[in-house]
């Protein structure tokens, strides 16, 4: 095995090179055995690791080997040579191994009667001092071989092995721990999205709860409506938590946040050089979500042409990234939620309506907090405690009339707009219970203001009487919708929703 200095250092390169290219370690020792090869025509090489559990040493890779061949290499500590390096620390050469009867030719694969002798290197694997395998070696012996020189070199080698072996340990060790991580956190989700862990003993969460638990073992689509701030974010991570796609990606996307020139690149991805911009390949939130839930936040905002291609996910499990010339076959489970009313925007045309069906095949309607306002103790409860740990601060008590007012409050924005309420007060109060007074304006008023307008919650108002009120405020509001919405005790969205309906334009 004698090299020149040109050789070894080219062999030491490559070498380097195969170390930085993969952190699979098994395919970079192959590599150094075929490189050793390569560079000086060895025919065999193996390299052993010890199992610490068993303490057998096992050929982890080999070159020039059978497979059956490979599987017969099992040593015991001190069994043959490569027990013996292990069991010593110390390499061994074998000039001849017809001759040496440490040599037990257990893989089979040497023809020692053919009259040429084969001399065999064997040198310990050593990380942190102790010895963990071999990298063995054998070619045909010529006169002219300079052992020392040979050996000197695979020492050399069978350090940046173990640099190897002590790099994957630190990787598989990072992957372990990430691993028991990811577990720890997906237990914990599943623990904080359990049902009985949410909010709220009324008769119309108790329905909502047992909407969640018969839908969550389904694969089927579901449809959560409700108005803004009802919690239909909590409701879909719990579907997704108690369903058996649990222990899989949940991706959610907001269609509003995202503007219709990006939403379908997020949805479906994108191919290399598809669009300006779009300098690598990007695997889209659906792809992402394989196996698990995707939950497609306020469905009722996305434009007509990404509704198209999401009607094909729903009905065939195919995505098309950007830019590509063919699908692929997707397992996900949709979730959507909205605050629209679809069937209108179905009969207005801005809804495709096979893809409105496609989604409402379970459906879970959240109610608004005025309509379950006997769960508002609770509520005040729960959000004291978590508030009161993020704000650092012993969260004060809400005395009966405090609980009184914030009851006869209509609560427009739901349970959003009482976490934000309540944060509010808990930060500006400074005693040890709220009173009156430490409540925003909007929690004082006892009755609406003379002149002010509202509609009936939930009733059914007559055409030309919804009319006219809805023009009355937006008259006295300078048409401004914000404010004609606080007159009419509705939302911003929905005086929006009105206003087209009945073709009433702002002044």
């Amino acid at each position: 095995m004698k090299a020149t200095f040109a050789t070894e250092v080219q062999l030491l390169s490559d070498i380097a090179k195969a170390f930085a290219e993969s952190l699979n370690l098994e395919e970079t020792l192959k590599s150094i055995l075929i490189l050793l090869d390569t560079h000086l025509k060895l025919h065999r090489g193996t390299i052993t690791l010890l199992d610490p559990d068993t303490e057998m040493i096992n050929i982890k890779v080999a070159h020039g080997l059978s497979e059956r061949s490979k599987s017969q290499g099992s040593y015991k500590v001190g069994e043959g040579i490569t027990g013996r390096v292990v069991q010593t620390g110390e390499a061994i050469v074998v000039p001849d191994i017809a001759k040496d009867p440490r040599f037990l030719h257990k893989t089979r694969s040497r023809d020692t009667e053919n009259g040429r002798k084969t001399a065999f290197f064997c040198v310990p694997i050593k990380l942190e001092g102790r010895t963990v395998g071999t990298l063995s070696v054998d070619r045909q012996a010529a006169r002219t071989d300079d052992f020392d020189a040979s050996l000197r070199l695979l020492n050399i080698i069978s350090t940046m092995v173990a640099q190897a072996i002590k790099l994957n340990k630190m990787v598989e060790s990072e992957r372990a721990m990430l691993r028991d991580e990811n577990v720890r956190l997906r237990r914990e989700l599943k623990t904080r999205f359990d049902v009985h862990n949410m909010v709220g003993t009324s008769n119309a969460m108790q329905e909502v709860y047992r909407l969640i638990e018969q839908v969550a073992d389904s694969n089927a689509t579901v449809l959560i409506r409700g108005e803004s701030g009802t919690g239909k974010d909590l409701v879909a991570h719990a579907v997704h938590y108690n369903s058996l796609r649990a222990d899989k990606p949940f991706i959610k996307v907001n269609c509003t946040a995202l503007p219709e020139t990006l939403l379908e690149s997020e949805l479906f991805g994108h191919e290399k050089g598809a669009f300006t911009g779009a300098i690598e390949r990007k695997l889209g939130r659906f792809e992402r979500a394989h196996g698990g839930t995707i939950f497609l936040d306020e469905i009722g905002d996305m434009r007509q042409e990404s509704q198209a291609k999401l009607l094909r996910v729903l009905q065939d499990g195919v995505v098309e990234r950007v830019g590509a010339t063919q699908g692929r076959q997707v397992d996900v489970r949709v979730i959507a939620a909205t605050n629209r009313p679809l069937r209108e925007l179905v009969a207005d045309g801005d809804f495709r309506e096979d893809l409105y069906y496609r989604l409402d095949v379970l459906s879970v309607v959240l109610p608004p907090l005025r309509e379950r306002i006997e769960d508002l103790p609770l509520l005040v409860q729960h959000f004291r405690e978590k508030l009161g740990a993020r704000i650092g601060k012993p969260a004060p008590a809400f005395s009966p009339p405090v609980l009184d007012a914030m009851r006869r409050y209509r609560w427009p924005g739901n349970v959003r707009e009482l976490e934000n309420t309540l944060e509010q007060i808990l930060i500006l109060c400074d005693r040890d219970t709220v009173a009156l007074d430490d409540l925003p304006d909007k929690l004082q008023e006892r009755s609406p203001e003379p002149g002010a307008f509202q509609l009936p919650a939930g009733g059914i108002v007559l055409e030309e009487v919804e009319q006219d009120l809805i023009r009355q405020a937006m008259d006295r509001s300078g048409g401004r919708i914000k404010e004609a919405a606080e007159l009419l005790g509705l939302t911003y969205k929905t005086l929006q929703y009105r206003l087209k309906k009945h073709a009433i334009e702002r002044n």
